[in-house]
């Protein structure tokens, strides 16, 4: 007989729901070569930045993303020297992946790993050599290839950011996570040192507006778009069970919505006459599935707005072959079912065990790790709960917690009373993990209501009398901020 955790983890996974797709041809359509807002090449020197901050097989569509995006660069013009990739790169050889070697970012789509730096792999894609890489600072950098994006005043620089997120964070396949406020502050340094012309900073994670808003400046020449907003999940999609559905051979999702949605456009257009803004109303189109928002996110966009006019080409070139396409202001491409983004490891481990044979060694490891998964999940939900009424009493802890603050307002007011809430919590009640990250706006509001670390220290001490055992859970991967 099951157990109550499995039978809850199966009925989870039934109640996920899916979005309606519209299974419309893909249609290009020939028009003539125009020069409409061809850049000079001569000007500048282009620069981009890959990022996916995950590990693991269940997480497979990040650095699918990544590596579809750096395939993109690639046709557009964009030289190995300026491309800048971050990936764990445990998926393209991870004997679970029926294609070895390969990695797909659609059920029809070939390979995209091939010809992929390998830049910042492993344990060196660290927060610390993002940012060293960002502000050009090979001093700053603990391993890798030593790349840094060595740029000027005239250059222009795209940085593509896909995997978990939270309010206010961002995963990392290493500790600790990457929280707005240093991220933006990096930015801003970027800026204040003059060393680019302009930048557009493409961001997939749930909860990813909550990076920019309030915090991004409207007048550094930085122009962001996110998967969703500031409270809400993002989505991934091609995912087992769903339409369309990846090759049977695989059980995981291959791609994010938002992420192959500006991708698949790029493929297809051509990116000299299509600006930033008609990409974004595309993109915003489809991961909204027309707007509906059922099953789907709202994507948004911060910064300087003003460069949305500049077309796409001037940050990630344009593929030749793409030339005499004309801009489709319809979207001609499909609306995937998705799940949401939440819910897409529970989507592998549920086909991990459905798939595996009864009896065998593998069924009972997968019968495992969906148990501790969900166990791990209960863990962190009960836990905070716990803390919030004990701080704010039971009428009170859930609306506190769940607040959500006004519209162009930072998460938090202190975000080093937000890092040690986190650090404090995980001491005594053990790592949120990437599926924790939902609770971040939880802990920036006690901080907003003016708890301090030593009454938290107390609460998390009596809502958590021990950190369970199960790796989700275990700090031996150190604290998340």
């Amino acid at each position: 007989m099951a157990s109550p955790l499995a039978a809850g983890a199966i009925l989870l996974l039934v109640a996920l729901s899916v979005a309606d797709s519209r299974p419309d041809p893909l249609i290009r359509l020939p028009s003539y070569r125009t020069n409409q807002g061809s850049e000079d090449d001569s000007v500048g020197t282009r620069w981009a930045v890959l990022i996916a901050g995950s590990s693991g097989y269940g997480n497979y569509r990040h650095q699918a993303d990544v590596c579809h995006a750096y395939q993109i660069m690639k046709k557009g013009g964009l030289k190995d020297e300026n491309i800048i990739v971050f990936m764990y790169d445990d998926i393209a050889y991870n004997e679970e992946n029926p294609r070895q070697g390969e990695i797909i970012n659609h059920p029809q789509g070939g390979d995209v790993y091939a010809g992929v730096p390998k830049d910042y792999v492993g344990d060196d894609v660290t927060v610390g050599n993002l940012f060293a890489v960002l502000l050009g600072d090979k001093t700053a950098l603990t391993g890798g290839s030593g790349k840094v994006i060595d740029s000027g005043p005239d250059d222009h620089i795209f940085i593509f950011y896909s995997d978990h997120g939270g309010p206010g964070v961002l995963g990392m396949p290493t500790y600790p996570y990457l929280y707005a406020d240093d991220l933006v502050s990096v930015l801003k340094k970027k800026h204040a040192a003059g060393t680019y012309k302009s930048m557009v900073f493409y961001l997939e994670a749930c909860e990813s507006g909550s990076i920019f808003e309030g915090l991004l400046p409207e007048d550094i020449n930085i122009y962001a778009t996110t998967a969703s907003n500031a409270e809400e999940s993002s989505w991934g999609c091609y995912c087992p069970g769903e339409s369309p559905s990846p090759p049977p051979e695989y059980y995981t999702c291959l791609g994010d919505l938002y992420s192959v949605s500006w991708m698949e456009d790029s493929d297809i257009h051509n990116l000299r006459t299509e600006s930033l803004h008609q990409q974004y109303n595309l993109v915003k189109d489809r991961t909204s599935v027309h707007n509906t928002y059922n099953f789907g996110s709202h994507v948004m966009q911060y910064g300087d707005l003003n460069l949305n006019v500049n077309n796409v080409f001037m940050y990630i070139g344009s593929n030749p072959a793409n030339d005499n396409f004309t801009f489709i202001g319809d979207n001609s491409l499909s609306f995937p079912r998705s799940v949401n983004q939440r819910d897409a490891d529970l989507v592998y481990f549920w086909q991990k065990y459905k798939r595996s044979a009864v009896g065998s060694s593998e069924k009972i490891q997968a019968h495992k790790n969906l148990v501790e998964v969900m166990s791990h999940r209960l863990h962190v939900d009960q836990s905070v709960e716990l803390v919030g009424n004990l701080l704010f009493g039971t009428e009170e802890g859930s609306n506190i917690l769940n607040a959500v603050r006004p519209s162009g307002m930072p998460l938090v007011d202190d975000w080093a009373c937000l890092k040690s809430m986190v650090r404090t919590f995980e001491t005594h009640c053990g790592s949120l993990a990437q599926y924790g990250m939902k609770h971040m706006r939880s802990f920036a509001n006690i901080c907003n209501a003016g708890v301090k670390t030593e009454t938290m220290a107390k609460v998390a001490s009596q809502a958590c009398t021990s950190i369970p055992s199960n790796p989700w859970s275990s700090l031996h991967r150190g604290f998340s901020a």
